[in-house]
């Protein structure tokens, strides 16, 4: 899977740029470029809630495995 098509990237995309996205969470530029590169876009647990938060882009996509999509009864 292309980075261009993550979940990660697209919170970047609508945060404007790596820096906002850092900025907005209160981490580095190079975390976010790290979890870009060489995690393939899997953001470590504890900043997926934040992310959710700044730019709207979904916890169930950013980490699946952490929160899943429950099925309604």
């Amino acid at each position: 899977m292309s980075t261009k098509n993550t979940p990660l990237h697209r919170a970047v995309t609508a945060a404007g740029s790596q820096t906002e996205l850092a900025r907005r969470i209160g981490v580095q530029q190079a975390h976010v470029w790290n979890w870009l590169n060489r995690s393939k876009g899997k953001v470590p647990g504890e900043h997926v809630i934040p992310i959710e938060k700044a730019t709207g882009v979904s916890r169930h996509e950013l980490r699946p495995d952490l929160y899943p999509i429950e099925e309604q009864a």
